[in-house]
This record gives C-alpha cells, structure tokens and sequence, in this order.
C-alpha cells in the first residue's frame, strides 16, 4: 500500500472516515470498510485515536443508514409502484419483500453490517419494504456499533499482519485477514457457549 495513505493528517482522516462510511451506508458504493481499516492501522500507528476512530465509524454507519431508510421509505417505494412496465412484478416484489423483512428484516440489517452488498443496500431494502422505524434503528444501531468494534479493533490489533497483507495482496489482502480473524473469534465463541452450555 502506499506510504502516502499512511500519512494523511488525522482530522482530515477522521473526516474522511466519516464521510465514506456515511456515504456507502446511505447506499453509495464507497470504500466504507476499506476506510475502517485505514483508519485502526493509522491509529495503530499512533497518528489517530482508535476510540474516536471506532466511534466515528460506529455514528457514520448509523446516522448514514438512517438516511438510506429514508430515502427507501419515500423515494425508492414510490420509483417501485410506478405505472409503467413491470409494474406487475415490481409489485410482487414489494409484497415478497414486505414478507421477508416481517420475518427476516432485524437479521438482515444486522447482519447486513458484514457484507459489502448488503452494507450497501439493507438500509434502503427496509425502508423500501416498510420495515418499522424503531425496529430498524435498534438493529442498525447495534450492528453498527459491532461492525466498527470488530472490524476497527480487530484491523487494530493484527495491524502487522494487516499492514504485511496490504503490501503483498492490496486491500483485498488485507479484508482476508480481517474476515479470518473475525471468523476465528466467532468460532472461538460458539466453543466458549457450548462448553458452559
């Protein structure tokens, strides 16, 4: 990777931050991710605070979600039941969607934290499908709460093997070692819970 990514001036990096994860949550396809863990090895480095930066990341990802919500709620619900062609099928996807985020919708926001597609779209698919606000936003809120808790320390604390990844793979690299980690970790805890279960 480029020494120059390494040397960005915090507030500007924080900002940054900010901005990409914001952004991709509200359904723009940015390096929301990517920015995440930038910013933990920078902060690893000592060159930015990893609390801000989990913090940072935690809010863009809720308040840039929220406004996703919304704009599925009222413009993509709207550009979905317009007459014109495959008014039929749109509708049927609606009515499809509807019942899947009755029963699926909390796990999909959730969740959704985790994966670059629907990191991207969750927001909108549950605005779109009239998922209940307040349901929404718990869910939202504490997927992005542990998405940039384990994701920002987890890029923290394998900095070096981060670092090493971005230098031989690239970025992808680097998204390897963190998924493995994060892979590891759940594992490690499903041993833990059935050993005291």
């Amino acid at each position: 990777m480029p020494a120059a990514l390494f040397n960005v001036p915090a507030r500007l990096g924080y900002l940054a931050l900010a901005a990409l994860v914001g952004g991709e949550s509200m359904g723009v396809p940015l390096p929301g991710e990517t920015a995440l863990i930038a910013a933990s090895l920078l902060a690893r480095r000592g060159d930015m605070a990893i609390e801000l930066v989990v913090a940072i990341a935690a809010a863009a990802a809720v308040v840039g979600d929220n406004v996703g919500y919304l704009i599925g709620r009222r413009g993509g619900r709207r550009l979905l039941l317009r007459r014109g062609p495959f008014e039929r099928q749109r509708r049927e996807l609606i009515d499809r969607g509807e019942r899947f985020f009755a029963r699926h919708g909390a796990k999909a926001v959730f969740l959704g934290r985790w994966f670059a597609g629907l990191r991207i779209t969750a927001a909108w698919l549950a605005g779109i499908h009239h998922m209940p606000w307040r349901t929404f936003l718990l869910w939202n809120a504490l997927g992005g709460v542990l998405w940039a808790l384990t994701v920002g320390l987890l890029a923290f604390w394998l900095g070096h093997a981060v670092e090493a990844a971005l230098e031989t793979g690239g970025l992808i690299g680097a998204g390897v070692v963190v998924a493995v980690a994060t892979l590891a970790l759940v594992w490690w805890r499903r041993l833990e819970r059935r050993e005291d279960g």
